[in-house]
């Protein structure tokens, strides 16, 4: 069934023109500045004020619930109005539009704000640590540590909620599955099929899993659906692999570690082995497999590649073992995983 995309203003988009014509009296106009008058002013109650749009139900519920937790952090601190105003240099007006939620404030002025109330923005934004008295308390306890130590207090933690690997001093653990983590092209298919012969494990690929639960490809899955929906079939596929597979070696997809709970669960109930390889190697690699898209651009695919790698790196570095793949050649470097997995898992070499 074919269909008539009409053009904007003839029963598509309505235009510019035809928006304007339909605007309330009283209303911005598009791109004008938010209005800031108070909502208790005379001002502020006239027809198509704040005020008015608040009494009409108007107002965003994401502007409403920062107005609350505004509201609710400078009543926690002591703070009236005035005084917050004063401290955070914003005028009393934005701040009365931004408390009733009806205003919609800058990073600038929130940074501000912030800074008055001495939190983190985080907190002003309703972050998931922000939401109980344990919580802010766990975070104030681990804000100043290194990296070692919150390493050794998620570890602790994840036992103490049983979703750690379970160990015995110096044995190999009760679940043998090793997950090969990096971005495309680091050689995750490639040394996972053949580690996986070495070992007599099965050897899963999450991409291929996500494909067969979706019933589509990935680039499908991700056009039709989302990158929110791809996410949510990687965990499941995650989630099936990790219950079925006592034993497996496991190829990951390249942004897994961006989800976090996919991540989390790979850190407890895996062997996590990061591939790590130049960004010119992951290049080249993934035009050899087929996929020319990057050459289309390739300056800028490369800026790109090396962007996505720095910023996942930090995640990355997570892993229990680290393999540079571009350091020698296939067969050397297969040797060096083979010899590094057999040994945290207690294996004879």
């Amino acid at each position: 069934m074919s269909s008539t995309i009409l053009p904007p203003g003839k029963g598509g988009r309505r235009t510019a023109a035809a928006a304007s014509s339909r605007r309330k009296p009283g209303a911005n106009p598009p791109g004008a500045a938010a209005d800031w008058r108070d909502p208790r002013s005379p001002e502020g109650n006239r027809a198509g004020g704040p005020a008015d749009q608040a009494a009409n139900g108007a107002k965003d519920p994401c502007l409403a619930a920062l107005g609350q937790r505004v509201r609710t952090l400078r009543a926690r601190r002591g703070l009236t109005r005035d005084a917050l105003a004063q401290a955070s240099g914003v005028s009393k007006r934005h701040l009365a539009n931004l408390e009733y939620g009806i205003g919609n404030a800058s990073i600038l002025v929130l940074h501000q704000i912030a800074a008055a109330l001495q939190c983190p923005m985080a907190e002003l934004m309703g972050d998931v640590t922000t939401r109980s008295p344990e919580w802010l308390l766990l975070r104030d306890m681990l804000a100043e540590r290194d990296e070692a130590t919150l390493h050794r207090v998620r570890l602790a933690v994840a036992e103490l909620l049983g979703t750690g690997r379970a160990r015995q001093d110096g044995a190999r653990p009760k679940d043998c599955r090793i997950a090969l983590i990096g971005l495309r092209g680091a050689g995750k298919t490639t040394l996972g099929s053949m580690l996986a012969e070495d070992l007599g494990y099965p050897f899963i690929e999450i991409s291929r899993d996500i494909e067969t639960l979706a019933g589509c490809s990935i680039g499908e899955v991700q056009a039709l659906y989302g990158q929110n929906a791809y996410r949510r079939y990687e965990r499941r596929a995650i989630e099936e692999a990790i219950g079925i597979y006592p034993e497996a070696v496991i190829a990951t997809a390249g942004g897994m570690v961006s989800d976090l709970a996919s991540f989390n669960l790979m850190l407890a109930q895996c062997t996590t082995v990061w591939l790590r390889a130049e960004p010119e190697d992951h290049m080249k690699r993934v035009v050899a497999q087929g996929d020319m898209r990057p050459m289309a651009a390739s300056v800028e695919a490369m800026e790109d590649l090396r962007t996505i790698l720095a910023g996942r790196e930090a995640l990355y570095a997570k892993a229990d073992l680290r393999i540079d793949t571009s350091a020698q050649p296939l067969a050397e470097t297969f040797l060096r995983l083979r010899a590094a997995v057999r040994n945290t898992l207690g294996l004879p070499g």
